[in-house]
């Protein structure tokens, strides 16, 4: 008795494997499954996240930060702007994220103090810390390494090669909420460089940033805080001038907020 109970055990013992293996099996295949369904789906993300960067790159900067895209009068030089950030800021950025962002930001103000005339050699320093802290060599493909701002597909491209693709959304992000932060400072001379056709592409580049960044947020983490910051300018819609004009002053403590949120 003792012998078939033993024998019993044993047997129940290795049904219980054989199906415990089974089940381990299936779980594996299962995973396995998912694995591929989520590696075409971040396939799918990234060709259409491609696309989204090809668009950006063919679109013109904002008429007043061209360069020769706006002149200021010598008298309006005397007046100079106080919304610009500090170049000390660059010193307060402590993760990857916000040294990118701050330095796309601070890229975009210098160009602006260069408007009027302003010292930018402070603001040379702080993007040039910053350039070292980041080490990105896909900075190499730009022409001016301080118009970090620009960003272009070749930007784009250099940092897909280089793992930093979800760093090129940081930096498109904030240079874009701080161009419109200054242009709502100074919006009857920085709004005179445009016309209908810039007013409509400054629309067309919030859309395809914050589809962006929309897209990544759903399995990048990291760029959430970025989403959650701009969510708010899809109100800006503009087609014309003087729609954006309108939404630009309506949206001002928006475009605040989401400067604050991403230059903290």
């Amino acid at each position: 008795m003792k012998k078939l109970s033993i024998l019993a055990i044993a047997f129940v013992a290795i049904a219980l494997a054989s199906c415990g293996g089974k089940k381990a099996e299936q779980a594996e295949a299962v995973d396995t499954e998912k694995s591929f369904e989520q590696e075409q789906i971040e396939a799918s993300i990234k060709m259409h996240i491609d696309s989204i960067a090809s668009e950006i790159g063919q679109l013109k900067q904002f008429p007043f930060i061209q360069d020769g895209g706006l002149a200021l009068t010598n008298e309006e030089k005397q007046v100079k702007p106080e919304y610009l950030l500090a170049p000390t800021v660059a010193e307060e950025a402590a993760t990857l994220a916000e040294k990118y962002r701050i330095l796309s930001a601070l890229s975009v103000d210098k160009k602006i103090a260069s408007l009027y005339d302003m010292p930018t050699e402070d603001y040379d320093k702080a993007i040039a810390k910053l350039s070292a802290d980041i080490s990105d060599p896909s900075f190499k493909v730009l022409e001016n390494a301080n118009n970090i701002f620009e960003t272009t597909s070749a930007l784009y491209d250099a940092m897909n090669e280089n793992g930093r693709i979800n760093f090129f959304w940081q930096l498109a992000a904030s240079a874009l909420v701080e161009q419109l932060y200054a242009i709502n400072q100074n919006s009857d001379k920085f709004l005179s460089a445009f016309d209908d056709k810039a007013a409509s592409n400054v629309t067309y580049r919030i859309v395809l940033i914050l589809d962006a960044v929309k897209r990544l947020g759903e399995y990048d983490p990291d760029i959430k805080p970025v989403q959650e910051a701009i969510a708010p300018l899809e109100v800006l819609n503009a087609t014309t001038l003087d729609e954006l004009k309108s939404q630009l002053a309506e949206a001002k403590d928006k475009i605040e907020a989401a400067r604050t949120a991403l230059i903290k």
